[in-house]
């Protein structure tokens, strides 16, 4: 870039380094992300929406993921079967340039008596990764996820406020650990804490701590909108906005042309530009503080009555003109039913990586059983597991085909006037 003439050189240098358009953000164009830490982050992969919205953020050269977390691990207590193969050298295969690190939860059991020591943990865990060089030419990148909030279940979660007291202190103390060190940190804490306050809301976790399937994603959303932010280089979701009176149209994520009204039917061409929203599991009450992660489409100025929206010929959703008006959430178009198809490809290559990776029969690997047939055809399918995986992730790599669609709205057969 070249300095304007008129600019000096150190206000230049100023604006340069310190300007939003510049600021690095924790990963970047074809980044290979190893995740550690415990059950929050051992579970992330049998969802895989983290991943995918990764996978769609980097799409021109995409990232490449292994998930090494396991159910139970804190900083110190990260205990595995007889020659199991150590972090480091999994990270070395895998030439890592940054690890997400997922603790706090199990440590917080400890309350306020066991929070230096955790601090204490957390700065050796930094240390003990500062200036390797497991991708064989830079220093591997840090990033410290904190643990969510724990949620109010009633009787099944008897001691939710004071684990979340526990919770907030360690959470702050990471998020202290983490300035000082100079590693970003995702505070999940919070903005689960605020989720779980929603009266309205649906449940998001099985006990209070371990997400379900839709805690899943809504709390990867959340880490991907912390980690990207306003450097996100696709719109995170679709927002199409019509005025059926005047013809106008805006959109975000999406380009429309060719709109046509005929009578009280209104059909637009609408470009695909990025990946559709993930669309979340079926769920009665969605908390408004998550629809930002929804694609939505709004019609002002209808006629009164139902309409209902096709897109390529496939029923998508029938609604009032008044919630037309308010915007409507679309989240079963045929684009959003090729991006769960990519993702349930993420679990699979994910599913093919544990099984190459994990051991899930000791006996088979240093037990009893190690030179029978079984025992003995192992390593071959181990490596099987490995190459197949490998293969799904070179797929995975080509993303999905953004396509133009005709979206078409019409009136329902019953339409009031």
């Amino acid at each position: 870039m070249k300095v304007p003439p008129s600019l000096p050189r150190l206000v230049f240098c100023f604006l340069f380094l310190s300007g939003p358009w510049v600021r690095a953000t924790p990963i970047q164009d074809g980044d290979r992300i190893a995740i550690v830490g415990n059950t929050f982050a051992d579970q992330l992969r049998n969802h895989g929406y983290l991943e995918t919205l990764l996978l769609h953020e980097f799409a021109d050269d995409p990232i490449a993921m292994r998930n090494l977390g396991w159910g139970g691990d804190t900083l110190t207590a990260r205990d595995r079967p007889t020659n199991f193969p150590t972090e480091e050298s999994t990270l070395n295969d895998h030439e890592t340039d940054v690890i997400i690190a997922c603790f706090g939860m199990g440590e917080s059991f400890a309350g306020e008596a066991g929070i230096e020591n955790f601090r204490k943990d957390l700065r050796a865990f930094i240390e003990s990764h500062q200036g390797k060089q497991y991708n064989g030419h830079s220093d591997v990148r840090l990033i410290l996820l904190s643990p969510i909030a724990y949620e109010n279940l009633g009787e099944l979660t008897p001691n939710w406020k004071s684990r979340n007291r526990d919770l907030n202190t360690y959470t702050q103390a990471m998020r202290e650990v983490a300035g000082i060190a100079k590693v970003p940190f995702v505070d999940l804490y919070t903005p689960t804490g605020n989720l779980f306050e929603d009266p309205g809301g649906s449940q998001f976790t099985t006990n209070g701590i371990h997400l379900n399937g839709f805690g899943y994603w809504a709390v990867s959303n959340l880490i991907f909108e912390q980690l990207m932010g306003r450097n996100s280089k696709k719109t995170h979701s679709w927002q199409l906005h019509i005025d059926a009176k005047t013809g106008a149209v805006s959109s975000n994520g999406v380009e429309l042309y060719g709109f046509s009204i005929q009578g009280q039917s209104l059909s637009i061409s609408v470009e695909e530009k990025s990946g559709p929203s993930l669309p979340p599991p079926p769920q009665k009450n969605i908390p408004e503080a998550l629809s930002k992660f929804r694609d939505r489409l709004t019609i002002e100025n209808l006629p009164p009555g139902e309409y209902s929206l096709k897109i390529d010929g496939q029923p998508i959703a029938t609604a009032t003109h008044q919630e037309w008006a308010q915007g409507v959430p679309i989240d079963a178009s045929p684009a959003h039913g090729e991006v769960e198809d990519y993702r349930a490809g993420v679990i699979e290559k994910n599913t093919d990586f544990t099984y190459s990776w994990k051991a899930l029969n000791q006996v088979h690997i240093v037990g009893e059983r190690r030179s029978s047939r079984s025992g003995r055809a192992l390593p071959a399918e181990v490596e099987q597991f490995k190459q197949m995986g490998e293969e799904k992730e070179a797929s995975l790599g080509r993303g999905i085909r953004r396509k133009i669609r005709q979206w078409q709205l019409d009136p329902d057969t019953k339409l009031t006037n």
